[in-house]
């Protein structure tokens, strides 16, 4: 039988709840960045200059940026915040009680692009219903 989470632990919850869906949401976006970035550079050998004698954002090989390289701030900026979306992940799994296995797959979320958006929409229903369930137990 699955454990069920402490009605005691909810405001805990809904914080890690926040928390998760911020860091989603970040990285997310930068993740698909991140895949936009990887078919300019090894799809057409360019990178993404940001401020350069071009323009504000120009597409450059990588041998030829005289500016920021934004493909590298993208990769570092990602890579950031899964560690944040990592810590939010277990930040939630631990008071909702969930499996290892559900853990796993909240992880995954920072890796495969688009997951991270379908897991976020999914978990926070998921974690709202109970929580206005204990809300609706009396005490």
């Amino acid at each position: 039988m699955p454990l069920k989470p402490k009605p005691s632990d909810a405001s805990r919850i809904r914080l890690a709840l926040k928390f998760y869906k911020v860091t989603s949401i970040i990285t997310g976006t930068f993740l698909l960045l991140l895949c936009l970035m990887m078919l300019f550079r090894y799809g057409f050998g360019v990178d993404i200059e940001f401020g350069g004698p071009f323009g504000l954002l120009y597409l450059n090989p990588r041998e030829q940026i005289t500016a920021i390289n934004l493909s590298t701030i993208i990769l570092i900026v990602h890579g950031w915040f899964y560690v944040f979306y990592v810590l939010a992940d277990f930040n939630l799994w631990s008071p909702m009680r969930w499996s290892f296995l559900r853990l796993g797959i909240m992880f995954l979320g920072g890796i495969i692009p688009l997951l991270s958006f379908i897991l976020e929409r999914r978990i926070h229903r998921e974690v709202v219903a109970q929580l206005d369930a204990f809300e609706k137990v009396p005490a």
